[in-house]
């Protein structure tokens, strides 16, 4: 697989987003924790204490979609950019997980616990 150069990537849309997610490095079984700081359907921008190198080969477990093969496009400093092999479809990062009942796993503010705009809600 050859690295990209950056210069392929710049015509795909990103996603801004914050997630968390797990880093395995080709040929090694620890998983890093690192933030996602972007997603698009070819590549991502993660940002962790791992050390990676331009073309280094990872996985990366990203939440919905499981673990996704890529290779280190650019590094600088704690930032890296990973271009996926095969195309994901980021929406799905973007889904909520539910638990049993319909209970959501995670806060996420609702419309009801921010209230109207200009309305002053007591607490």
């Amino acid at each position: 697989m050859e690295p990209m150069d950056g210069s392929e990537n710049r015509q795909i849309a990103r996603d801004s987003l914050f997630l968390m997610a797990e880093l395995r490095l080709d040929g090694t079984s620890v998983e890093h924790r690192i933030k996602v700081r972007n997603l698009s359907e070819g590549g991502m921008m993660g940002e962790g204490e791992v050390r990676v190198r331009r073309g280094d080969v990872l996985d990366v477990q990203i939440r919905n979609l499981g673990w996704v093969r890529g290779s280190v496009a650019w590094v600088q400093e704690s930032r890296f950019g990973v271009a996926f092999v095969e195309p994901i479809d980021p929406r799905l990062a973007r889904i909520r997980a539910e638990g049993p009942g319909g209970q959501i796993n995670r806060f996420e503010p609702t419309r009801q616990s921010l209230g109207e705009p200009g309305q002053v809600r007591k607490v």
